[in-house]
Parts: C-alpha cells; sequence; structure tokens
C-alpha cells in the first residue's frame, strides 16, 4: 500500500511539473506570437505645410487600436521611390507608423547625374524644415505615440536621418543608413537620441576610416551611439533594386540589426 502510495505521489509531481512547464511554454509562445504579429496596413499620399510650401509624403499606418510608435524615413538621392514606399510599408506591418518624405517635391530619377544634381541643388535648411513638419505632422496624428518618434535614411536621406536627430531635441532615437555624419554648424551635445549607424565595409563613399573617427568623437561626447559594419558590404547595399551594389546577406543582417535597434529604442 505503501509502494502505491509513493508511486501515485510520483505521478501527481511529475503531472504537476509538466503541467507548470508547459503553461511557462505557452506563456512564451504567446509572446513570441505577439512580438512577431504581422499588422495589416493603410497607405495613403498625405500632405501638410511645410514652411510656405505644402508638401506630400508616403503614409503607412499599422490597423489596430491604440497608439503605435512612428518614423520618418528619408530618401536616398534618387526621390521617393517605390522602393521606400515598400520600407515604409515593412515598418508598418511591424507596428510602426511610417512616414516616407519627398525632399525632391515630386522628383524621381534613376540617373545618377541627375540624382547627383537633384542633391546638390537642395538647400539644407528646407530640408531641416521639411524634417521638423513631418515630425509635427506624426506628433499630430491621432495613431501616433508623441513620445516615440524616430527617423532612419539611406544614403543621402541616411546624412538627414542624422540632421533630424541634431536638430529636433525631442526625437526618440535615429538610424543612419550609410550616410552623412557632418555636424558642421551644430553640436554633438543637441543629440538627445539613440543612434545606429550602418555602413559596408568596403564603403568607398563614406570609407570606415571617417565613421570611425565620428564614432570615437561620439563616445567622447558620451552619445548613445552603435556603429555596426557588414564586411562585404560597399555604399547602397540594402537597395534590392540597385544591382550594382545590393548585397543579400549583408542586407538581410542590417534590417535584422536595425529592428533589434527600434525593438530596444522605439517599440518599448
Amino acid at each position: 500500500m505503501k509502494n502505491i502510495f509513493i508511486r501515485f505521489s510520483f505521478i501527481i509531481l511529475l503531472s504537476i511539473f509538466f503541467s507548470v512547464n508547459n503553461f511557462g511554454m505557452l506563456k512564451e509562445n504567446s509572446a513570441k506570437e505577439k512580438s512577431s504579429k504581422e499588422f495589416k496596413i493603410k497607405t495613403s499620399t498625405v500632405t501638410y505645410l511645410s514652411g510656405g510650401d505644402t508638401v506630400s509624403a508616403y503614409l503607412a499606418v499599422p490597423e489596430g487600436k491604440g497608439k503605435f510608435p512612428a518614423l520618418i524615413l528619408v530618401h536616398e538621392w534618387w526621390g521617393l521611390t517605390p522602393w521606400m514606399k515598400e520600407n515604409a510599408e515593412g515598418f508598418a506591418k511591424r507596428g510602426i507608423v511610417a512616414l516616407a518624405i519627398d525632399l525632391y517635391r515630386g522628383k524621381v530619377t534613376d540617373d545618377p547625374k541627375v540624382a547627383a544634381e537633384l542633391s546638390r541643388s537642395l538647400p539644407k535648411a528646407r530640408a531641416i524644415t521639411d524634417l521638423k513638419s513631418a515630425y509635427n505632422y506624426l506628433n499630430n496624428l491621432s495613431e501616433v505615440n508623441k513620445k516615440k518618434i524616430g527617423s532612419i535614411g539611406w544614403c543621402f536621406g541616411g546624412g538627414y536621418s542624422f540632421q533630424a536627430a541634431l536638430n529636433i531635441p525631442t526625437l526618440k532615437c535615429c538610424v543612419v543608413c550609410y550616410g552623412s555624419l557632418d555636424y558642421s554648424g551644430n553640436s554633438l551635445n543637441e543629440i538627445h537620441c539613440p543612434i545606429l549607424c550602418v555602413y559596408g565595409d568596403s564603403d568607398k563613399v563614406f570609407p570606415p576610416q571617417v565613421v570611425k573617427a565620428f564614432e570615437k568623437e561620439a563616445e567622447e561626447n558620451s552619445l548613445k551611439t552603435k556603429v555596426i559594419f557588414y564586411h562585404e558590404g560597399q555604399h547602397a547595399f540594402m537597395n534590392k533594386y540597385n544591382k550594382r551594389a545590393y548585397n543579400k546577406a549583408d542586407a538581410e543582417k542590417a534590417w535584422k540589426d536595425i529592428y533589434v535597434f527600434l525593438d530596444k529604442n522605439l517599440l518599448r
């Protein structure tokens, strides 16, 4: 009888053990499902005032209740291309309101000479006004958490994402993908948000030594800056439509690192 009681007790303990473990696994799986949830999205072209101009942008918004974090997306020197709109949609599917702005006022090109001229002729002061206006537009959207607005840009747009960090004191975070880190006319002390810098080891436009020099200055100024180099990446390695530069493996790594950064600094 005693042996039967011991065996019965052992079976009960095993049942409790596995039930607790299974409950823990269910909770863990539920958390994973929640974090990997893909939102349905709404997209539209919107207009708003910037300085004395009416400007347009591509807006992607997750469907659902509650306030969402938001990102200002700044395009490459080609202009507001389909790739930029795809990126906005990708962020929205992850629960981030994404506003892909148009610094060129509707001009788009695939000709490097035209792109160079467009980027060169853009007044910096007007572009910074556009960044601030985009921030204010997002700040006034009912779907947006006003305390969680960041910026991201690529190449030419990466430089202007950095300018957003310099010129918008309440920006939550900033991602610079192989863009200029020029802060002439400003002080690094004007930056109050964490920055992720994404660059390729083979980038000839912004070579590693230039980026590393900025990284050292940022460290000396106690900025929350993380710089990641991708070993086979050259300039513009993330753009899948750029056949000369695109590196699929490095692009996938970069996207993963960007989302880890945003999960920590924008989504939480």
